[in-house]
């Protein structure tokens, strides 16, 4: 070989190299600055939302007003021109597409979860806090001047970072905005952006003293054919409650605009149900997010019925059109869940409420991996071959329903074959 060719050799493996290393520097500032700045606002939301949370504790008298918080999120929504948005759907649409979101968004899910919360309505707080950060997200790269491909890197990046502020778990954001477009790939472009923004807001949310929720796990017993055999069976149970939940929150929303055409009528009468509810059970457990009760579970002292009641209270809340997100709310149903059917099948109430939690979220989500790393955010390690096999299991029997419309179907959960998402 002569120099010539010595140095096309050369050539064609450090040009590849180079344009990587650029690459990534770009990609490490890009992330840094979205992680500081959707970050700060994910921390301002998760502290927002423990004040709100906290009032509405101190006021439980604000739950009569939940009708009228209603009027104002349709009001705010209609009067901005985004009457029409789909919420998190929206967000995955425009990864899956070259539809923008609008910067409209962040402001408004914002304002509106917190009214929802205020005055006691059953929802959580990451759907919202993954609008705000792909609507962040979808305003940067336009900002930026990004193109197409990348503006989708984008949007996953802001949510990561968002996600990660306000739930304070930077690994299992950093994966969730990549795995949950999708059943069965995952958007491993998107891997360097999403790891360093959701690591720089979880940092700097942390700095400001927002604090993760976490649920150490110790009572662990061995693992032997038997607590296999069992977890199999509760896993089995938190795929098939996580089937109702969705069932019943699409359900919900369809009956709802089915008799109540209005939608300020339509959000009236659910305010008006979930006023009723509350009033009818003499608790206030099953508005708000809930973390209380979920606390209490690992305690292993729930009501039997407890998961069934926040199924229809964020039914009830989030089909009459109320704002925030499900995942908390499947987090609750998962958690009171395992720490009923715990003791009845011979695993210790902590552990099955903490498989519950993830079981569920993984089949309401679809998203296995994420599910493992948020089991050893919240949990630890310990417990890994119970979330292992909880996961596994709970994917698989829950079939393709899932909270979001817009995720599509890759690759199948039982076959090795692609199957073509239009058909679905």
């Amino acid at each position: 070989m002569n120099f010539k060719d010595h140095m096309e050799h050369l050539k064609t493996f450090f040009t590849p190299s180079v344009k990587n290393v650029i690459l990534l520097i770009r990609w490490l500032i890009t992330a840094i600055f979205t992680g500081l700045l959707v970050g700060a606002v994910g921390t301002l939301f998760y502290y927002a939302m423990s004040f709100v949370t906290g009032y509405r504790t101190a006021h439980p008298i604000l739950i009569y007003l939940l009708p009228f918080a209603g009027l104002l999120i349709i009001f705010l929504y209609r009067v901005s021109g985004q009457y029409n948005n789909t919420g998190t759907n929206l967000v995955l649409s425009s990864i899956q597409s070259d539809n923008h979101i609008s910067v409209k968004v962040a402001p408004l899910i914002f304002v509106s979860t917190l009214i929802t919360h205020l005055f006691g309505g059953s929802a959580g707080r990451e759907g919202a806090a993954l609008q705000i950060g792909g609507s962040l997200g979808d305003f940067l790269a336009q900002t930026f001047h990004f193109d197409e491909k990348d503006k989708k890197l984008m949007i996953m990046c802001g949510m990561s970072a968002c996600f990660s502020a306000v739930f304070g778990t930077p690994m299992a954001a950093a994966v969730f905005s990549m795995e949950v477009i999708s059943i069965g790939i995952m958007h491993y472009s998107a891997l360097v952006p999403c790891v360093i923004s959701s690591l720089t807001a979880s940092m700097l949310a942390r700095h400001f003293g927002a604090m993760p929720e976490v649920f150490p796990i110790t009572d662990l017993p061995a693992l032997t054919a038997l607590t296999v055999a069992q977890t199999i069976l509760a896993a089995a149970a938190f795929a098939v409650i996580s089937v109702v939940f969705c069932i019943a929150l699409h359900l919900s929303e369809h009956t709802y605009k089915k008799y109540i055409a209005n939608p300020y009528l339509r959000v009236f009468v659910g305010g008006l149900i979930v006023v009723l509810l509350t009033l009818l059970l003499h608790t206030n457990d099953y508005n708000g997010a809930g973390m209380p009760m979920i606390a209490r579970c690992f305690e292993g002292s729930v009501p039997p019925w407890a998961f069934m009641m926040k199924i229809i209270f964020t039914a009830a809340t989030l089909g009459a059109g109320f704002k925030g997100g499900e995942i908390v709310p499947s987090f609750f149903i998962g958690a009171t869940l395992g720490c009923v059917i715990g003791p009845i099948l011979g695993l210790p109430a902590a552990l099955c409420a903490g498989c519950g939690m993830i079981g569920v979220f993984c089949g309401v989500t679809n998203s296995p991996i994420t599910s493992l790393l948020i089991s050893f955010e919240l949990f630890g390690f310990e417990g890994m071959p119970y979330y292992l096999i909880t996961i596994a299991v709970s994917y698989m029997l829950s079939g393709y329903y899932g909270l979001y419309s817009s995720q599509k179907i890759i690759y199948s959960k039982t076959r090795t074959e692609y199957i073509d998402a239009h058909t679905h």
